[in-house]
């Protein structure tokens, strides 16, 4: 964390990520958030397609892109991305663009 700028700094960060998945979350039609938004977690983002007929296709996305993880929170299903401390922003950006790909292809 001290290498990082300490903790303002990873903070910061935190909410970047959080922040840059959130809003694909809101932007694209094809998702919807599992948390209400004042519940939402900055560490792990629940999420669900708003049509399950597009579940092959995300779930083929986000493997071909090497994302892994994803599958859903125990109790609500869907998608879970853990954005801890150690994920940096630039593995979020993959995830944003892999929705924005399954948006382009349906």
């Amino acid at each position: 964390i001290k290498e990082k700028g300490g903790i303002a700094a990873v903070e910061k960060l935190n909410n970047a990520k959080a922040a840059l998945l959130y809003a694909e979350i809101d932007r694209n039609p094809l998702f919807k958030g599992a948390a209400a938004v004042e519940d939402r977690s900055n560490m792990n983002v629940t999420f669900l397609l708003n049509n399950p007929d597009h579940t092959a296709t995300f779930d083929a996305l986000w493997k071909e892109a090497n994302i892994s993880g994803l599958p859903g929170h125990r109790s609500v299903g869907g998608y879970r991305a853990s954005i801890y401390n150690a994920m940096p922003i630039e593995s979020v950006q993959v995830l944003v663009d892999v929705m924005k790909a399954l948006e382009s292809k349906v």
